[in-house]
């Protein structure tokens, strides 16, 4: 079994940094050594974004709970009622300014004013560093992140095909009026693919700290959208007991768009093409049974979701920036390389 299975890179980085972060305390003298080791294992997250708030968090938190906890100390004495009216007192205006997650660790600094039956500057500065050197480490580990951006073009071109696969599988099931040996496993594994790679672009979209670079986020959340029309155009299905001359029409429709079903393509000309068949659709004769107009009614209703279906896309399209706009343009040719 391979190492890696064990050592995963963020495990790597909190156990080197929760060192030094002890040994660069101790260095400097600080008591309490081993609470910046602490403090830098709680520091290392996900993305640079995630660990800089929560070290910018945390800092003012210990902030609040010194004071907090020095006023408690000063005017009750240093015992175990104090510290609970101090956390009486702390935790809902830690709460009340966000500062959730700095807490428990402030907490625990807190506990060193008390074991050590002072409230000095000396010891206070102490605590201070503690969690600077603890949340500083944290960062610097966090500012090298593995580049996301070639897995999530992978993640697009894979969808991509799965989808075009999804819209072909209509067309035959159309087409033929039968429903594809493979159809549900299509559906799960592509359902699988769009969640992971929400969470990927997710991750790379807090991973930087200057540029808001969120393309690879809109278009995951703009593909999941899609999805959920695909899934509303799959129940149609149970309406079409009967093959006419207007299913063959959408069949051939249907087809077309998972043909030209790629990431750059703007969908503007498929949303002219598809007013033209409806166009077509209008103009054919009226249905002769109650039969056929249920099976026409449902085609229509399918056209409007394959309608939408392109409508999203245009409107994601239509909404992108500049920088958002070149990655449009460019990103596709590169994953293919």
């Amino acid at each position: 079994m391979r190492a890696s299975r064990f050592f995963g890179w963020r495990t790597v980085k909190t156990a080197i940094g929760a060192a030094v972060s002890m040994i660069i305390a101790a260095a400097i003298g600080l008591e309490y050594s081993v609470a910046a080791g602490v403090i830098t294992i709680l520091s290392v997250q996900n993305t640079k974004k995630k660990s800089l708030d929560l070290a910018v968090m945390r800092v003012g938190s210990t902030l609040l709970a010194l004071f907090i906890g020095a006023a408690a100390f000063s005017i009750l004495g240093y015992s175990p009622f104090a510290y609970g009216v101090y956390l009486l007192f702390f935790i809902p205006s830690a709460a009340a300014l966000g500062f959730n997650d700095g807490i428990v660790p402030s907490s625990v600094l807190v506990t060193h004013l008390l074991l050590e039956k002072s409230v000095s500057l000396q010891l206070l500065g102490n605590e201070v560093m503690l969690m600077v050197i603890g949340a500083g480490v944290g960062i610097i580990l966090n500012i090298y992140m593995p580049n996301l951006e070639k897995q999530l073009n992978r993640d697009v071109v894979e969808i991509e095909r799965l989808m075009k696969k999804v819209l072909s599988s209509m067309s035959v099931s159309l087409s033929t009026q039968t429903v594809q040996v493979d159809e549900e496993r299509l559906y799960g594994e592509l359902d699988a693919k769009l969640k992971a790679g929400y969470e990927r672009a997710l991750k790379d979209a807090g991973n930087h700290l200057v540029s808001d670079v969120r393309y690879y986020l809109k278009y995951m959340e703009m593909r999941s959208v899609q999805f959920g029309i695909m899934k509303n155009m799959r129940k149609l299905f149970e309406r079409l007991n009967e093959s006419y001359e207007q299913t063959k029409l959408v069949a051939a429709l249907t087809d077309l768009v998972a043909d030209q079903f790629h990431e750059s393509n703007t969908a503007k000309e498929l949303l002219e093409d598809l007013k033209g068949y409806k166009e077509i659709f209008r103009n054919m004769e009226l249905p002769k049974s109650r039969d056929e107009f249920e099976v026409r009614a449902s085609l229509f209703q399918y056209i409007n979701e394959l309608e939408q279906l392109l409508d999203v896309k245009r409107e994601f399209v239509d909404s992108l920036d500049d920088e958002d706009t070149e990655r449009f343009r460019t990103t596709l040719s590169e994953s293919r390389k």
